[in-house]
């Protein structure tokens, strides 16, 4: 029994520090999906990959940092610095940090958007990175 509660005592502090995982992820956007629509049906790498391409209204897109090809490094649009791959397959170190998926969608979406991706347009993005293979 103790060896039981010392086991979901690490796993709370493995989730608690953020660390996580890019199914884990989904799994939390397709919660928070189906909140706010439950008619959800799902998320859809199709619509992932337009939505990464395709231009916002604003001048940046996702494609601005990440290139067209998020299997390979991108770069600032702005301030040149250089920025590992987003694809998951390419940099195993995408998606595990669940505080730091936060901030950068918020951030990235607000650079994109102008306003908070839905838990829909994440799902999509992700499910899309995920299909990638390098």
């Amino acid at each position: 029994m103790r060896s039981i509660l010392m086991a979901m005592s690490l796993a709370g502090l493995a989730t608690s520090a953020g660390a996580t995982d890019p199914a884990a992820l989904l799994a939390e956007f397709q919660a928070e999906a189906v909140r706010a629509d439950p008619g959800f049906g799902g998320f859809s790498a199709v619509r992932g990959a337009a939505f990464f391409s395709q231009p916002h209204g604003g001048d940046w897109q996702c494609t601005s940092c990440h290139t067209d090809q998020p299997i390979q490094s991108g770069r600032h649009a702005v301030t040149g610095k250089a920025i590992a791959p987003l694809a998951p397959a390419a940099n195993p170190q995408r998606f595990t940090d669940a505080a730091k998926v936060a901030k950068w969608f918020r951030r990235n979406c607000r650079d994109v958007l102008d306003r908070e991706c839905t838990a829909a347009e994440k799902g999509d993005v992700l499910t899309y990175l995920r299909s990638l293979a390098p």
